[in-house]
């Protein structure tokens, strides 16, 4: 121990000798400096030298500080173990714990009282594309939202318009209709198919901006009276016999002298019909058979309740027209063309082409009669062959309870009158005019 104790004496002396000789040199060269910046200040004109060597003033002075500040730090460490020479060196370690240790009370912390920041209005500032602090707002067009608000409107208007034609359909069920005219019209199916058109597009909507005329032509027997019996049967199942007309000239007018009279009775009864019609929402029928006996007065005012330019009750009505005017043409053109027609074509493709050929020859020849035909759809009925007028004896023979033997059909068609054949088709001349008279004489 007493080797440590005067080593460290030894030690401290010798370190604080040097010191203090560092010390003195430096203050001699600090000395010296000066003595130079003086003589320099003395000096009229200051050289770049002088600025040197203060600058190493300067700095030899921030060394010396330095150097002195480490000077005391030292002394300051040797005292402290100057007076720890009498302890012993090594000691056991000390281990820390938190016992008597009290927290240091926490200042309070001052509460600081919060302004109310005022919400401004914002304003949103474009600015230009390449620089854009915000994007724009897109607000919606108002002109967008009304074309949505029209999208739908006219679609609940299409889908109201679609229901009521399904539902105009069922009430005049004219599914029904065609099944009869199918089974009851014998060897005219292409003029029932063109009729159900024209009353299938009439019927499945309850506004119109004309009534529906159909002139129904064809010479005698082929089924005119027939067609209007079942139509009026039908239209009276669904509509009511009070909105059914069936009109003969023969039997309601057949005097000419009452002409004039009889046209402003039909003027009236067809009035209260359709007014009654109106008021339950339905469509009245006015068929009127054997016209090529109407007086020229009735034919006016048929003219006058079919013209567009009544009222709306007047607009919804179906006017059925049943003559043989024109029966020659279609006779003649039946009988040149039969030839040309392959026996494979069926009846719808062969009234089509009648249809096309006869029309604009047909409504020529009926407007000479009266201008009411240019009002008109027509339909012509073509002439029945043999195999048609076995149907007709034959569904005739079922009603009136008799067998249907095939050879005595045969035969009850064999005595009625053909046109010569042509083209492998043989055309009755009478049609089915004379099968009732013939199976009531069995």
């Amino acid at each position: 121990m007493p080797h440590f104790k005067m080593s460290d004496e030894s030690s401290s002396t010798s370190s604080s000798q040097l010191v203090e000789d560092f010390e003195g040199e430096l203050d001699e060269e600090v000395d010296s400096e000066e003595g130079k910046n003086q003589k320099d200040r003395g000096s009229p004109t200051p050289s770049l030298s002088s600025f040197a060597s203060l600058r190493a003033v300067i700095r030899i002075k921030q060394k010396y500080q330095a150097i002195k500040r480490r000077r005391q730090e030292m002394a300051l460490g040797l005292g402290t173990q100057g007076g720890l020479t009498g302890a012993p060196r090594c000691t056991s370690p000390k281990i820390f714990t938190f016992s008597g240790l009290t927290p240091p009370p926490f200042p309070a912390i001052p509460s600081v009282p919060q302004k109310k920041k005022k919400r401004g209005r914002k304003r949103d500032v474009l600015y230009p594309p390449e620089r854009r602090r915000k994007m724009p707002k897109q607000e919606r067009s108002r002109a967008t939202s009304c074309l949505y608000l029209l999208f739908v409107i006219v679609f609940i208007q299409v889908y109201n318009a679609i229901e009521n034609l399904d539902d105009h359909v069922l009430r005049y069920d004219l599914e029904g209709l065609e099944k009869t005219l199918r089974r009851e019209m014998f060897g005219q199916q292409g003029a029932v198919e063109g009729l159900l058109s024209h009353l299938n597009d009439y019927l499945s909507t309850y506004v119109h901006n004309k009534p529906l005329v159909v002139s129904i032509h064809g010479p005698s027997g082929v089924g005119k009276s027939h067609l209007g019996r079942l139509l009026a049967g039908h239209f009276r199942s669904v509509v009511g016999d009070t909105l059914v007309l069936q009109y003969y000239v023969l039997h309601h007018c057949p005097q000419e002298a009452n002409a004039m009279q009889c046209a402003r009775n039909l003027s009236t009864l067809i009035s209260e019909m359709v007014e009654k019609a109106e008021e339950e929402e339905k469509i009245p029928l006015f068929i009127f058979d054997e016209a090529e006996h109407m007086h020229m007065e009735i034919f006016d005012v048929l003219l006058q309740l079919v013209a567009s330019k009544q009222s709306n009750e007047y607009l919804n009505a179906i006017y059925l027209i049943l003559s043989n005017l024109g029966h020659a043409h279609i006779t003649k053109h039946m009988l040149q063309n039969s030839s040309s027609i392959p026996m494979a074509m069926t009846a719808s493709g062969r009234h089509s082409n009648l249809v096309k050929e006869l029309t604009p020859i047909l409504r020529k020849t009926l407007e000479k009669h009266h201008p009411l035909w240019s009002e008109a759809d027509i339909v012509p009925l073509g002439l029945l062959e043999k195999g048609h007028v076995m149907e007709c004896f034959l569904e005739e023979v079922t009603r009136e309870g008799f067998y249907p033997d095939h050879s005595n059909i045969e035969r009850l068609a064999g005595e009625i009158e053909y046109y010569p054949a042509v083209g492998g088709r043989e055309y009755s001349q009478t049609g089915c005019k004379q099968v009732v008279a013939k199976v009531n004489l069995l």
